[in-house]
């Protein structure tokens, strides 16, 4: 992950996550900063925690709470936003609808426009898990034509997918030309989703 005191100059970008309640967004978020697995408690407000990246990137998460009465407050986290961090439960079938329907509603924000988008489905490490075929189809790619975006499998549980996150993350903000972000010589060239 790199440390505060590596050489070199440093990016900063700013990352806001969003998901319903009990996507494990927060368990996610300790489990980037290497923090041992603990129990977590619902959100109620939002969590500012910094991220050391690869290549000298500081991120600082903004991780937003996301019961339904605390969703109406969303938009008041969304200025300046460089990359968003969207979590699915991948084993809530049932709500992947309304997950799906949230999201949309956030990326119609102004603040919002040309922002790229990562979308992580938690919880794969559960046998009856969802694919993320399954996800992407229930997302239904098309009403993000134009964005930049990718989907990823992740565990909050065993870590696994939260290296790649962190790569989809550097590429999605390498892609919006960010300001603040050098683009390293031979970076990882894979491609995210385009719709």
């Amino acid at each position: 992950m790199g440390s505060v005191n590596s050489r070199g100059p440093r990016a900063e970008a700013q990352v806001v996550m969003l998901g319903l309640d009990a996507a494990g967004k927060t368990m996610l978020l300790y489990k980037l900063k290497g923090h041992p697995l603990v129990e977590t408690v619902p959100t109620v407000g939002f969590n500012v925690e910094p991220l050391e990246a690869p290549g000298h990137v500081l991120l600082t998460f903004w991780d937003v709470g996301g019961q339904s009465q605390l969703r109406a407050s969303w938009k008041d986290h969304l200025e300046g936003t460089d990359v968003l961090v969207y979590v699915l439960d991948s084993t809530d079938e049932a709500r992947l609808p309304e997950a799906a329907a949230e999201l949309t509603e956030v990326l119609g924000d102004p603040n919002m426009a040309g922002v790229p988008f990562l979308v992580l489905a938690n919880k794969q490490e559960v046998p009856d898990a969802l694919s993320l075929l399954d996800i992407r189809n229930s997302l239904r790619p098309e009403r993000f034509r134009g964005r930049r975006w990718e989907l990823r499998a992740c565990s909050a549980l065993t870590g696994e997918g939260l290296p790649e996150a962190l790569q989809s993350l550097r590429r999605l903000l390498q892609s919006r030309g960010h300001r603040r972000l050098q683009v390293t010589a031979g970076g990882e060239g894979r491609a995210s989703h385009k719709s």
